[in-house]
C-alpha cells in the first residue's frame, strides 16, 4: 500500500522489536504470525523506514469493528502523492546585476 521497496518495520516502544526487516531472511519466521503475537493493540505505533527511498512513516494501529465484509485492515490518513527519493537541495548561484551570466560589475574609475 505505501510502495516501499526495502522498509524495516519496527513497534515505536523503545525495544526496537523488528517486525520487517530490508535484511533478506531475518524476519521471515514473523511472516505467519499476527500482529496481537507481537503486543500490538489498539493505540500501537510502529515506524516504517525505507532507507532506499529515504523517508519514514509512523503508523498508528487502530481497532474498527466498522470495516466492510472480507476487509481485513484501512488505510486512512495522509499519504504521499508519489513516493520518491527526496527532491535534491537546490544549489544557489552566484547572481550580479540581476544577470546569471558570470559578468561581474565593473571595477573601473572613470576619469
Amino acid at each position: 500500500k505505501f510502495a516501499m521497496v526495502a522498509p524495516d518495520v519496527q513497534i515505536d516502544d523503545g525495544k526496537g522489536t523488528i517486525l520487517i526487516s530490508s535484511e533478506e531472511g531475518e524476519t521471515e519466521a514473523n511472516n505467519h504470525r499476527k500482529l496481537s503475537d507481537f503486543g500490538i493493540r489498539n493505540g500501537t505505533r510502529l515506524q516504517a523506514d525505507d532507507f532506499l527511498q529515504d523517508y519514514t512513516l509512523l503508523i498508528n494501529v487502530l481497532h474498527s469493528e466498522d470495516l466492510g465484509k472480507d476487509v481485513e485492515f484501512e488505510v486512512v490518513g495522509d499519504t504521499p502523492e508519489k513516493i520518491g527519493p527526496k527532491p535534491s537541495e537546490p544549489t544557489s548561484k552566484n547572481i550580479t546585476n540581476g544577470s546569471d551570466d558570470g559578468a561581474q560589475p565593473s571595477t573601473s574609475t572613470g576619469k
